[in-house]
């Protein structure tokens, strides 16, 4: 009953009930009570995952270009003219900066010579 009290917005669960859900699911506390995002206003995002982030959503420009958000760039340490690697899988594509890419391609190489010498 608590929960579609909460689902109808008669009622809002406490902060401690919050927590446990946030643990329950495996996401942090704030995400789980600021969904909305402020690009677009009405856009109720759910919560990332722990360790995990979404950034808010962009747009793709008539020549294919996208703004990486400003928060992004920063916790991450992008800068203007830096390479990026795209990758991608089923569900979606990914940007990896292109010397975290070949860094660890260079290890992956290594430890595949590594067992092929044993």
């Amino acid at each position: 009953q608590a929960y579609a009290k909460w689902e109808s917005g008669s009622t809002v669960p406490d902060i401690e009930k919050c927590s446990r859900l946030a643990e329950l699911y495996g996401v942090s506390l704030d995400s789980m009570v600021s969904a909305e995002t402020d690009e677009v206003p009405g856009l109720a995002v759910p919560p990332a995952p722990k360790g995990k982030n979404i950034w808010g959503c962009v747009n793709i420009s008539d020549r294919g270009q996208v703004v990486i958000p400003k928060a992004a760039r920063e916790r991450f340490g992008l800068t203007g003219g830096q390479r990026l690697i795209v990758v991608s899988d089923e569900t979606g594509i990914a940007l990896i900066p292109a010397e975290t890419f070949e860094r660890n391609l260079r290890h992956f190489e290594e430890a595949a010579r590594k067992d092929a010498d044993k």
